[in-house]
């Protein structure tokens, strides 16, 4: 991971990758300030420095609707594209992250589940907040009602939830969202299907990854930030990063219910070069053996099963322009 953070810095006098104009990066933070919770939680430095490399790099930030917009229209965006957004509604985000992002011009998308709300929980943003940040741009997007396990719930529970806080948010905010974000990253086949079938245009899981134009659009990749991983370095090596397009992607269902490791395999596009360089890394066992068949076919192989909850695979691939090629997975198993 060390040359990948220093090759991130290199921006410069580089040739621009073929599908650099069609891809973006989403960032995802939580809390602001508050130290208490660091697996959650990016220090004000942190933020202020992620702020000030927007600002002064070669980034656009643009809103995440329009991103999304532009990406299933086939309009171009340009290079380095960045979208931002913030789960949990908590209020430091109101009273810490806001004021820094609209001082500075830059948009963001904020995730709320609305039972905590409702309850009025503390450390929780209000309605009124919320209304507040709505009618100064910031963008308003579902996490269900009770920020559930989907995988876990049945159908006719997470309907309910979608249902009754699409209700709340109409009430409050006089519509209901059309981005949402999985609880926990956490999303089956049958729960994207789920959101699908409620009106949203598309969806957000937590893992790592950068948005390419052959994307599915309801299980969309975020790098997360936290105190841990969001130091300067490796914010920068996430809002260069590129997608790594990829199809025949297997285990196509995230939800590992039957074979444990599954069998992990996909193709690389054809346009990508120099793929006998491409690397994976599982989060519970590390660094994974590939199995490369045929040109761009690739099997990743793990020893062990996975977890119970949350697995993340990562694989990255460097490029000649001093970037790295990113594709990220979040799998699950029912606990």
């Amino acid at each position: 991971m060390g040359l990948a953070l220093a090759a991130a810095v290199a921006w410069t006098g580089t040739a621009l990758p073929a599908d650099a104009a069609d891809s973006a990066v989403v960032i995802m933070y939580h809390r602001f300030g508050e130290t208490t919770y660091p697996s959650t939680n990016v220090t004000i430095e942190q933020f202020e420095s992620h702020i000030k490399e927007l600002k002064r790099g070669p980034y656009s930030v643009l809103p995440l609707p329009e991103i999304v917009a532009r990406l299933r229209d086939d309009r171009p965006l340009p290079d380095r594209t960045v979208g931002l957004s913030v789960d949990d509604a908590y209020s430091s985000f109101h009273g810490e992250a806001w004021p820094r992002l609209k001082a500075a011009g830059l948009p963001v998308t904020l995730f709320v589940a609305t039972r905590a709300v409702d309850r009025k929980l503390s450390g929780i943003m209000s309605w009124r907040q919320i209304r507040e940040l709505a009618a100064d741009g910031v963008s308003i997007g579902s996490q269900t009602e009770t920020h559930l396990h989907m995988p876990d719930a049945g159908a006719a529970r997470n309907r309910g939830e979608i249902e009754r806080s699409n209700g709340r948010f109409i009430t409050e905010l006089g519509r209901a969202p059309e981005l949402f974000a999985y609880p926990y990253g956490e999303a089956s086949l049958a729960a994207q299907e789920i959101v699908r079938g409620a009106g949203f245009i598309t969806a957000f899981g937590q893992h790592s990854g950068v948005i390419g134009r052959t994307a599915n659009f309801f299980y969309l990749p975020r790098f997360s930030m936290n105190e841990k991983y969001g130091d300067l370095r490796r914010f920068r090596l996430a809002i260069n990063a590129l997608p790594l397009p990829v199809s025949d992607v297997t285990p196509s269902d995230p939800m590992i219910t039957a074979v444990n490791p599954p069998p992990i395999g996909f193709t690389v596009g054809g346009g990508i070069t120099g793929v006998g360089r491409l690397t994976c890394f599982a989060s519970h066992e590390g660094r994974a053996r590939l199995e490369r068949l045929g040109e761009r076919r690739f099997e990743v192989r793990v020893n062990t099963p996975f977890p119970r909850g949350r697995t993340r695979l990562n694989c990255t691939l460097p490029t000649r322009e001093g970037r790295w090629r990113w594709l990220g997975r979040q799998f699950y198993v029912p606990g």
